[in-house]
């Protein structure tokens, strides 16, 4: 089988980026350790709410403590995804890359897939 290669050098620009989900979901976990942290600090459970009247458990503060800790979490670890992501694009490098190409002539008498076919 004949075999034609072709090589050109082509510019690349390289950074190194953060990847922002890694860091959304550990401003998520984050915030779901700051909601735990502030739910057995702070008793509030043992009496009743002076709102509704209602006692809350320490599980129904938790989730309400969740809802509010985990985007808080999510947006300041996305923040600082981006203020670092903007920091990289500045430090940026240009590199040579040897791209090289192999074409392979399928062998006279066959359709390309290999013998017997």
């Amino acid at each position: 089988m004949p075999e034609h290669s072709q090589d050109h050098i082509e510019t690349v620009r390289v950074r190194r980026a953060p990847k922002i989900s890694v860091f959304l979901i550990a401003g998520a976990a984050l915030g779901v350790l700051v909601a735990m942290i502030l739910t057995f600090a702070f008793d509030g459970s043992a009496e009743a709410s002076p709102n509704t009247g209602v006692e809350y458990s320490q599980g129904q503060v938790f989730g309400f403590l969740v809802l509010v800790c985990a985007p808080i979490g999510i947006a300041l670890a996305g923040t600082l995804a981006l203020i670092l992501d903007r920091r990289s694009q500045r430090r940026t490098h240009d590199v040579a890359v040897d791209h090289a190409s192999v074409h392979v002539d399928p062998e006279p008498g066959t359709n390309g897939h290999g013998p017997g076919h």
